[in-house]
């Protein structure tokens, strides 16, 4: 090809005013308590409650907006911050509830308590005055609760009071972990979250996935047996469905690539392995789950036979997917990446940039129409506005401190 997108003025001016248009709509997800999920129109409903992930999400997005200088966005970290040290926070067990206090007992998740360590990450290099003390406090319950040094990943959940620990473990947590401990090397400076983080890419992607044609198993039991059948009766589930999910194998693909260059910018060895496990897991995804209904556009769910479960296309795997493509044209330069980066961002603005309404759509049906069978509304930020930033940035270190440098 010509040129790369990646170099095009033109093309980062596009991701500029996308990001800003983006940014414009998620502010009114502001509630006393954190951050809400907004409506297709933009707006908070009537009920609407404020959300530990989302209010980590945009806490991060926002600081992530900052940093590239939009003003007004300062304040809404500081904001986010305030609702993670206090109605988010269990103040009697420590940790953090998925909602405030008085609105259902959902025990102790790691995913959450990642987003919460992503998100304070994120505030301290803003340098909020708050930040360093959720930080402290995130990084303490991982430690104590979360982590599991024998087993080199993330346990799953607990009860509020961290007395019972479900028998589960989950490749979407520790997926997010990697992503968070890249964040926490870098804003701590201890070379630990590397180690850690590699850890969590061996076991499911070195040793896991490559020995299986690079499908993630998303489900496992205590001893990381996978779970093949897990809810197969619940197949469209939003964080655990059934068979696998090709969005998370671009997500695995590019946080390896992050991995990879945190460990040589640090100066510490990186498995030869890892770049061949970012192609495989790519390749695996856009083989699989890339218009194999007849339609454009990748599914979310696929069986063990790599054929179509859930065929609805959400934003959040199409985000992943760019910026997967950017990362591995970023690492190679080769042109087929080039090829699949605009291919992808071709799809997300004919079918999911809601021009009319704002943000995106977060889901198509098989014809690629808006539906809501999984995800209504528009809460999400993170996953598209992070792929806005990312083919501008180097694979290390992350977010927040690239945008810092």
């Amino acid at each position: 090809m010509a040129h790369h997108w990646l170099d095009s003025p033109t093309h980062h001016a596009w991701l500029d005013a996308e990001a800003l248009r983006l940014l414009a709509f998620a502010r009114a997800s502001r509630l006393p308590q954190g951050f809400g999920n907004l409506d297709d129109e933009g707006r908070l409903p009537r009920c609407a409650l404020a959300e530990t992930m989302n209010t980590a999400r945009m806490t991060h997005s926002f600081a992530l907006a900052h940093l590239q200088g939009v003003p007004g966005c300062r304040e809404l970290v500081e904001h986010g911050v305030g609702a993670l040290l206090g109605p988010l926070r269990d103040q009697e067990h420590d940790g953090w509830y998925a909602r405030p206090e008085g609105h259902g007992d959902s025990g102790k998740a790691a995913y959450l308590h990642a987003f919460v360590a992503l998100a304070a990450s994120s505030a301290v290099v803003v340098g909020v005055g708050q930040a360093q003390a959720l930080l402290d406090a995130v990084i303490r319950v991982i430690e104590q609760r979360f982590w599991c040094e024998q087993e080199g990943g993330l346990r799953e959940s607990f009860s509020r009071d961290w007395q019972q620990a479900e028998a589960y473990r989950g490749a979407n947590s520790n997926m997010h972990g990697v992503e968070a401990f890249l964040a926490l090397a870098d804003v701590t400076g201890d070379s630990r979250w590397l180690a850690r983080a590699l850890r969590m890419v061996e076991r499911l992607i070195l040793n896991q996935a490559a020995a299986d044609g690079f499908r993630v198993s998303e489900h496992f039991d205590e001893h990381w047996q996978a779970l093949p059948d897990y809810n197969r009766d619940n197949p469209a589930d939003g964080f655990r469905p059934y068979g696998t999910t090709p969005g998370h194998a671009f997500e695995w693909a590019r946080l390896v690539l992050h991995l990879e260059a945190a460990l040589q910018r640090a100066q510490q060895p990186a498995p030869e392995s890892l770049l061949p496990a970012a192609r495989g897991l790519f390749d695996s995804a856009c083989r699989h789950a890339w218009q194999v209904d007849g339609a454009p556009g990748l599914v979310y769910t696929l069986d063990w036979h790599d054929r179509p479960v859930v065929r609805e296309r959400l934003h959040w795997v199409h985000a992943e997917a760019s910026a997967c493509a950017a990362a591995l044209l970023q690492r190679t330069g080769e042109a087929r990446y080039e090829g699949w980066y605009r291919c992808f961002w071709d799809f997300i603005g004919e079918h999911f940039i809601d021009r009319a309404q704002g943000s995106w759509h977060h889901e198509l049906d098989p014809t690629n129409q808006p539906s809501a069978r999984i995800w209504g509304g528009k809460p999400d930020l993170y996953h598209a506005y992070q792929a806005l930033l990312l083919p501008r940035l180097p694979l290390a270190p992350s977010l927040a401190s690239a945008l810092a440098m």
